[in-house]
This record gives structure tokens, sequence and C-alpha cells, in this order.
């Protein structure tokens, strides 16, 4: 068979036996609304407490919501996020705009978004909401509010805006998160305006095998950033959006920000989390944009190939990286060492943001040997434990030979293939 896998701006053609498996998100609910019509159903029908008050959740529309807001604040996402922000925003904006609201990015730790990535996440709206609009900025310590500790110890350190606005308006994306259990929700807080200090204690966690794609309850990363909500002034509206497997508008959730999210959870859930029938000698795994933006970003993808490659196996990445590796320490520690279990026993001497991250490529690169198609050097990928190969479908032979030369039973036979699609956001389930 021959499939087209997306790759920068186009597509790359790749030949496959007709035996492997293409894996992608479920198809959603078929709909012929416009985007308009779905966030404005979902504004319709909000999300509240049975008795709204105690929860800081709203008591009614968002309309009720915003009246007699002096500071109101609108907190949407940066460019590493398929979030639909401009399409959201479209039956909110006069509003907004009359009520002179301000835009805070969601960035994390991430870099402040560059002009071009504000056009893309306000769209329509540049004009009208650009000038209030500003970056979060996690190192700025003077801009940060400490309000106190969650359960496991982090420090809750919030964007003053954030904490001294009489109304915040939250928009977010909820799809997979590979330790986070899923992006959304809460995550608008810690880590989006969360200082520097809280997010490397939070993402610290993430190594815990608890911390894991599709988990909540037990996930000690989920646990913080739900802690940290209860830092959060009782004055929030929330709006999700999920998206399909076309990365278009599926469903709008919106109110309460715990249940909007628990809601959105549900939806995204029966998308993007996919049974396979087992784990596949060869995995091919794709980071669409805007998550091929850097190896940081990207790492994603491996995180949820790995889930389907067999141990000893080969992991295939497809990801551009168009603007490198992203955060500069996690590739540091990874090509300080030479060995991925070297890398492992270094986190565990210090934690330093970003460590995570190597600490997930690191995992993987024990179980699987790693192919990458980027234009990434190959040096570079080489200090990440992979190697490059200079076409997918080269990639993919490299990978099919290797196995026909390997010892063992499996040696001589087909191995069998699986392709992610998506593989940022889909989470293969074998044999669920």
């Amino acid at each position: 068979m021959k499939l087209g896998i997306p790759y920068l701006d186009s597509s790359v053609a790749l030949e496959l036996p007709d035996s492997c498996l293409v894996v992608e998100p479920n198809e959603a609910p078929a709909s012929a609304a416009s985007a308009e019509a779905i966030v404005q159903a979902g504004l319709a029908r909000p999300y509240l407490p049975a008795a709204a008050g105690d929860s800081g959740s709203p008591a009614t529309s968002l309309e009720a919501f915003l009246e007699g807001g002096k500071r109101i604040l609108v907190i949407v996402n940066d460019a590493t996020r398929p979030t639909p922000t401009a399409d959201m925003l479209g039956p909110m904006a006069p509003e907004l705009e009359r009520l002179k609201a301000s835009f805070l990015v969601a960035t994390g730790a991430h870099r402040a978004p560059t002009e071009e990535e504000y056009r893309t996440i306000l769209g329509a709206h540049y004009d009208r909401f650009r000038p209030r609009t500003t970056a979060h900025d996690a190192r700025n310590t003077a801009c940060l509010v400490n309000l106190g500790t969650t359960r496991n110890g982090t420090p809750i350190l919030l964007n003053r805006a954030a904490v001294e606005a009489d109304r915040v308006v939250v928009l977010g994306s909820v799809e997979p998160h590979y330790f986070a259990g899923f992006t959304g929700g809460r995550k608008a807080f810690l880590p989006g305006v969360a200082g520097y200090a809280t997010i490397e204690a939070n993402h610290r966690l993430a190594l815990d095998p608890r911390a894991a794609a599709l988990e909540l309850e037990d996930n000690p990363v989920s646990q913080d950033m739900e802690d940290a909500l209860a830092f959060v002034p009782k004055k929030v509206f929330a709006l999700m959006a999920v998206l399909d497997k076309h990365q278009g508008l599926s469903a709008i959730t919106s109110g309460d920000l715990r249940l909007s999210f628990e809601a959105a959870v549900a939806k995204a859930r029966g998308i993007f989390a996919v049974s396979i029938p087992a784990k596949a000698d060869i995995v091919v795994s794709v980071a669409r944009p805007p998550m091929d933006i850097d190896l940081y970003q990207s790492q994603k993808a491996i995180e949820n190939g790995s889930l389907a490659v067999k141990d000893g196996g080969c992991l295939i990445l497809v990801s551009s990286c168009r603007d490198g590796v992203g955060d500069e320490a996690y590739m540091r520690l990874l090509a300080s060492e030479k060995r991925p279990e070297a890398v492992l026993g270094r986190i565990k001497e210090g934690y330093r943001l970003g460590y995570h991250k190597a600490g997930k490529i690191a995992q993987a690169a024990m179980r699987s040997r790693i192919l990458a198609v980027s234009e990434l050097g190959a040096e570079v990928l080489a200090g990440a434990f992979m190697e490059k190969r200079p076409s997918l479908q080269d990639a993919l032979d490299a990978a099919r030979a290797a196995f026909f030369a390997g010892t063992g039973a499996g040696a001589g036979r087909q191995p069998s293939i699986l392709v992610l699609l998506d593989g940022t956001v889909t989470v293969p389930q074998a044999g669920v």
C-alpha cells in the first residue's frame, strides 16, 4: 500500500506492506455545524455544579458571569497547542472588546509567541485584541504571587494578572497528554501561568509510573494541577475545545472549570484512545503540526509510539522539528551520556526542568531502536539516542532490513508494522 505521511507543509509517500496497520484517532460523531455554531452551542449549555458558589463556578451563562467585571482576563494557549482560539473567541469577541478584556498567553515555561504566532492564535481578532495581549513569563518573579503549596510540596506561584483579575475566562483544548493524563482545564494555571519553580517541581513528578496518558485520578502530576486550583480566586469560566482526528472542532464544553474539563475528557478519550490488537515490531509515529515545532513537543509522538512497539523493536519518529530541539537543558543531559541508563541515573541525582523529557526519551531508547526523519542534524539526534535517516522510506527499509538480518526467533519473517498517523495525541492501547 502507499500512504501519504504529513511532513512540513506537504506529505511524503511511503510504500508499506498491505499487512501494515494504520492507526489514527477514532471518528467523532459527524456534524455539519460550523465552528461558530459549535462554540455557540457549547456556550448555551454550560456545565454548572448543583450549587454554584462554594466551588467558585459561575452561577449561569458567560454573559452573567462577565456582568459587573472590572478587570477581565482571558487566558489562551500558545502556538504549541492546536487550540482553535480564534474560533472560540468569535461569539464572545464583541462583549470582550466592550469590556476591555485583557489577554494572557499561557506559555508555561515556553518562549513568548512570535508576532506571526500571535496572528495565528488570535486570527481575525488580532487587530482588536493584540494591543491588550501579553505573554506569561515564568521567570519574571516580579509578576508572580506565592499562594502556598500542594500536597506534594509544589510551591504555587501564579501570574499576578490571573490572581488579581475579578473575572477569568479560560480557553483551552483537551487531548491526551503523556504525563499529565490530558491537556486542558487546570493546565491553564499550572503550568500555563505558573512560575518556573512551580513548573519545575510539578514536572519532576513526570517520571513517576503513574504519570501517564489518559491517567488522572492517581496521577501525581495531575493531582498537583488540581491542588493549584484551590489557590485560584473563585471567578473562572472555561471553554474547552475537543478536536476531531482531522484537527477540526468537534465539540465545546463550557462553564465550571472542573466540570467542563471532565466533560471534554470523556469526549476526547473516545476519539484519541485507540485499541490495537497487539504491539508491532516496527512503529512509525508522526508528529503533525503544530506539534512538529521542535523535538521537545515531538517527544510525545515517541512516547505514544513506545506504547505500540514491542520491546527490542524499532520506532521511527517523523517530525520536522522546524524550530530545533526546544528547551536546551534536556538535550544537554542526553548528549552528556553514552547510555540511556546513565541519563536516568543523572536525573535521580538532581532534577532540573526539562529533565523529565530526557528521562522519557531515555526510557524509550532503552526499549527500542529509534530512527528519526527530521530537519535536525545527525549529530543532534545521535545525542538523543536517535539515528537520522535521509527519508522516511529509507528509515522503514532500514528497519525492515535490520529485522531480517537479526538473530533469534523473529529473524527472517515479515516484521509487523504499525503507523500512528497522529502520534502526539493518539494513545494506542494494546489488547484493549
